[in-house]
């Protein structure tokens, strides 16, 4: 579908989000002349820069697919269409998994006239535009985003909304972005590469009667060089919603104790449902040492994973039946509820950290060989969970801060090096509204390394359950990414530790 702006001037009403797109007009990057996988598309050629920036109902955030060089004539976007309601940085229109290309026709340019750029004003300091932290609507954001339940809504209300892996067909075929080159791929396959969390393929059972169609996994996972998710299924999402506060403040909480049975039986809909996708796809289950290993050649790994162990409802043999039935092999003990498990960082807290009947089921999790993921639990919790554990634990995604905010989800340094104390891994996720740039993420990555020591750190997505836009929305981007690590002054070995090195080291010790 080929856009006019005029249709984007009068509210976008007749554009389906998800559509297939296509929009002329120019591109303004966050640091001009500098190349970046995020920009701003406006109508009108940019003039000197010292006017305000533009206003938000007439220009179109674009998230390219690969960095985008920076050009100074007109461009043509080509993406999926993704209307914006709630956006960190105060765009109502977005266009994502964008193929960027320069106009060379100008006739495909007609009506991109300097003259109505002036009148609109041009922007100053693309920063204001596409990094958050220069608008103070997100300067509001950034300072609470991790107070707003960390931004994740792992319940399939999310939609295509941040943290989007689309799926939709690729006329490019599955080569590896562009910008990455054959040489940045040769070095990220020296070991495996893992998200250590992700819903990818709308997995997540969410509360519709009716799940919505999976997406592609393996087609984008493979794109991006991706060779193991760990993909987790959610069941308290019946219980718990959304609220805002009258300051605009959002998080999820659990409104209901859920009915005897409930959660228990989610969770089979939930684990039939993730094999449904692997078995429509030609994902392959990671079991043990030999299949993590053998996951760098054959790709398309999934290690079977659960965010929150509220389907066990207190009973600690449905641990060992989720083993032996549903090959699960990670598992996240608290979501969004405070369970039978423990407290959680977005809610007050019940039990005073761990409880005993949390710590037998890591003990549990010990004997079988199941990771033990602390994501969402308090330090508290995590306190008592290292020094329970005989094996190294992992919190799948969060962020490091100075000050983490109350009913947040990021972390302090000190509850990242109780994790790291157990010879574990802290995954640091993409949330846009803290990383406004892969290059950002990267930095978010290297002072967690500066903290806790780059064997301590790996990523995880939280792909298709983030409430807030993602600068890793596709596994295509995983190269892109790559990149960014060594320029952030890893070596390609660390990086590749971090892209999942570390995450196997753990699985091996896991599965001793």
């Amino acid at each position: 579908m080929r856009l006019r702006w005029d249709s984007i001037y009068s509210g976008a009403r007749d554009i389906a989000a998800g559509a297939r797109v296509a929009l002329a007009g120019h591109a303004v990057f966050p640091e001009p002349g500098q190349p970046s996988d995020t920009l701003v598309l406006v109508q009108d050629m940019p003039c000197c820069g010292a006017h305000a920036g533009p206003r938000a109902d007439m220009a179109v955030e674009v998230h390219a697919d690969v960095t985008v060089s920076a050009h100074a004539g007109p461009v043509r976007v080509e993406g999926i269409w993704q209307p914006l309601s709630d956006d960190a940085a105060g765009w109502r229109y977005r266009i994502r998994d964008a193929h960027v290309t320069p106009i060379v026709d100008p006739w495909e340019a007609v009506g991109l006239k300097r003259r109505r750029f002036l009148a609109l004003g041009a922007l100053s300091g693309l920063a204001a535009c596409a990094a958050p932290n220069t608008d103070r609507r997100a300067d509001a954001h950034r300072a609470g985003v991790n107070a707003k339940a960390g931004g994740s809504v792992e319940h399939g209300r999310a939609g295509t909304e941040g943290g989007a892996d689309t799926g939709h067909a690729d006329t490019r075929g599955s080569a590896a972005p562009a910008s990455a080159d054959a040489e940045t791929l040769a070095w990220m396959r020296a070991q495996v590469t893992v998200d250590m969390h992700s819903h990818a393929g709308r997995v997540s059972l969410g509360r519709a009667s009716v799940p919505r169609a999976f997406t592609p996994v393996a087609g984008p996972m493979r794109a991006g060089g991706m060779d193991v998710v760990c993909l987790a299924i959610v069941v308290d999402s019946s219980a718990d919603h959304v609220v805002e506060s009258p300051s605009g403040r959002r998080r999820i909480v659990a409104y209901r104790e859920p009915d005897p049975g409930e959660m228990s039986s989610r969770g089979e809909a939930s684990f039939i449902r993730l094999h449904a996708l692997m078995s429509e796809q030609g994902l392959r289950p990671v079991l043990d040492t030999a299949s993590m290993a053998s996951a760098r050649t054959a790709g398309n790994g999934i290690v079977v994973a659960a965010e929150g162990a509220d389907f066990l409802e207190g009973d600690l043999s449905r641990v060992e039946d989720a083993w032996r039935r549903h090959a699960l092999r990670h598992l996240q003990l608290t979501h969004y509820r405070v369970n039978e498990l423990g407290d959680i960082q977005t809610a007050p807290p019940v039990h005073g950290g761990l409880t005993d009947f949390g710590a037998d089921v890591i003990r549990e999790c010990n004997r079988l060989g199941i990771v033990v993921d602390v994501a969402h639990g308090t330090e508290a919790l995590v306190k008592r969970a290292a020094a329970v554990t005989t094996r190294p634990l992992v919190l799948s995604h969060t962020a490091l801060s100075p000050r983490p905010a109350r009913y947040g989800r990021s972390i302090s340094a000190e509850h990242a090096r109780l994790v790291a104390g157990t010879d574990g891994v802290i995954g640091v996720w993409p949330v846009a509204a803290t990383y406004p740039t892969l290059a950002a993420m990267a930095g978010g990555i290297r002072a967690m390394a500066d903290v806790v020591g780059v064997r301590h750190v790996g990523i995880g997505s939280d792909m298709l359950g983030l409430l807030s836009p993602s600068v890793l929305d596709s596994y295509r981007k995983l190269p892109l990414l790559a990149q960014a690590l060594v320029d952030a002054g890893f070596t390609r070995d660390e990086a590749g530790m971090i892209l999942g090195g570390n995450y196997a080291r753990v699985w091996a010790a896991t599965m001793a």
